[in-house]
């Protein structure tokens, strides 16, 4: 490997873009970051401060932003995509003329496209066609990592090398990056427990105790793994940091967006009204949209997901959804251990007047 620095491309002026890229600079990496607004990239150049979403971060002085598409991708070995998922397929078509398919090319929007019902990292390999393909995903609140906080995530791709570099361009001593090569399962599990964080802020904004947080996340992670598993994914992905490791943080802070945006809907405020006051997109209001229609059609069991679709969409109080999944099926707690199909059997065998067995 070469002694010269990495060239690190970020795209995407958000909270967590501008953290990943100051950590890449102090890594020593040569660091160019794309916004949209050139009045934000000279500020960021001139102060070093992000004040639309990092207002009190010290940016590491050699991140570069520009509004120059071109100038921030030329000679990239390593571009990390962070733009929201609505905008995410606009901005790498944007791109596309000045990528090459050396680059690697990292996803950390976790989000899903309704046409197609697409992931981030599906639409970097549709648009380029490109093999060095990854994602990040994990318990990642940018607010504390840009305080050097001790913070873990994943990088999860089948190529090795783009895992090996991501480990290489953003482990630090105070972000840890570990490998997976369950692209689907890592990406789909920061995607889905975005959901689950506005029922999290919902239940607190009621007044809803420790043991019925406790059961939400549970019950949201045995969703989260059935789901995903009907879509193909490792269920075993999701007792890490990008499953387990995301849903716990992101349904219990209030750094969290969506647990923000539960919170003010718990507190009784309506769906524009709590995304309005936010100011940032919280990806999970979509998610819960496009994860209930598609289960639907699939027949995945998926009633948190369909009580949340009720209370954003359908006008039911938010105390009514903790009712609903008081009345949902009693079935199995791990279905990878004993399957729901077992417990529903005997359940009807037992109506049916037979004993045990």
């Amino acid at each position: 490997m070469s002694d010269d620095p990495m060239r690190v491309a970020v795209l995407g002026g958000g909270s967590f873009g501008t953290a990943l890229a100051s950590i890449a600079a102090d890594n020593g990496a040569r660091v160019c970051q794309w916004l949209r607004d050139p009045e934000l990239a000279a500020q960021i150049n001139r102060e070093h401060r992000n004040s639309r979403y990092l207002p009190e971060y010290d940016i590491n002085p050699a991140v570069r932003a520009s509004s120059d598409m071109q100038a921030v991708l030329a000679g990239a070995e390593l571009v990390l995509v962070a733009i929201p998922s609505k905008a995410f397929r606009d901005v790498v078509r944007q791109a596309r003329p000045w990528l090459n398919p050396d680059q690697i090319l990292v996803s950390t929007t976790k989000g899903i496209q309704e046409e197609g019902f697409k992931l981030m990292s599906q639409i970097l390999e549709e648009e380029t066609g490109f093999t060095h393909i990854g994602v990040i995903s994990g318990p990642n609140l940018a607010t504390e990592i840009a305080q050097k906080q001790l913070t873990a995530t994943v990088v999860a791709s089948d190529d090795a090398l783009t895992r090996t570099r991501v480990q290489q361009a953003l482990g630090c001593d105070y972000f840890r990056v570990y490998a997976s090569n369950d692209r689907y399962g890592v990406e789909l599990g920061g995607a889905l427990k975005n959901i689950y964080a506005i029922a999290a802020g919902m239940a607190a904004a009621l007044g809803m105790g420790e043991n019925t947080r406790s059961m939400l996340m549970t019950r949201a992670l045995a969703e989260m793994g059935r789901f995903a598993v009907s879509q193909g994914a490792n269920p075993m992905t999701f007792l890490g940091l990008a499953g387990v490791g995301d849903l716990i943080v992101t349904c219990s802070s209030q750094l969290s967006r969506n647990y923000r945006v539960g919170f003010a809907l718990g507190q009784g405020k309506g769906l524009d009204e709590a995304v309005e006051a936010l100011g940032q997109v919280a990806e999970g209001v979509n998610t819960v949209h496009l994860v209930r229609d598609k289960a639907r059609a699939e027949g995945v069991y998926m009633p948190l997901a369909e009580g949340l679709h009720q209370v954003l969409f359908e006008g039911v109080p938010a105390r009514e959804m903790a009712r609903m999944l008081m009345r949902s099926e009693q079935s199995s707690d791990v279905e990878f251990v004993l399957p729901r199909e077992d417990v529903q059997r005997a359940h009807r065998h037992v109506d049916a007047g037979g004993g045990g067995t």
